[in-house]
């Protein structure tokens, strides 16, 4: 005999987890926005547009979306640890933008699972 298992009891945590990090759709498009400036710039080389896009947008939002990690690795590509050529500050968007896409992937992915209906069922053997 098979048991429904109500989809969103499985949601549940992701969408606490979603919630808690201050995600909105304000948020979402924020980040789209703000990697669509990142990749035009980068794609250009255009280092002033890059930092102040780095030290001043993402720090920005960031801080909005709760996600300290990302706020502070900007702060230190430009505060704690300057760069010295154009191929380090390029090196270390890379690195910001990477980390800022990982970071979306999984907002897109939380965001689906929090997007689950009650009435969503799957079967699930019982053991007896």
């Amino acid at each position: 005999m098979d048991t429904p298992i109500a989809l969103s009891e499985v949601c549940q945590n992701a969408c606490l987890t979603f919630t808690a990090m201050g995600t909105s759709l304000d948020i979402q498009l924020g980040l789209e926005d703000l990697l669509a400036d990142l990749h035009y710039a980068r794609r250009n080389e255009e280092l002033g547009r890059l930092a102040l896009l780095s030290y001043c947008e993402v720090r920005g939002w960031a801080r909005q979306a709760r996600v300290p990690d990302i706020a502070q690795s900007a702060t230190e590509m430009f505060i704690e640890s300057p760069c010295i050529c154009k191929a380090e500050v390029l090196q270390k968007v890379d690195g910001l933008i990477a980390a800022l896409e990982c970071h979306q992937m999984a907002l897109q992915h939380a965001a689906r699972l929090c997007n689950c209906s009650s009435r969503d069922t799957v079967t699930h053997p019982s053991v007896h």
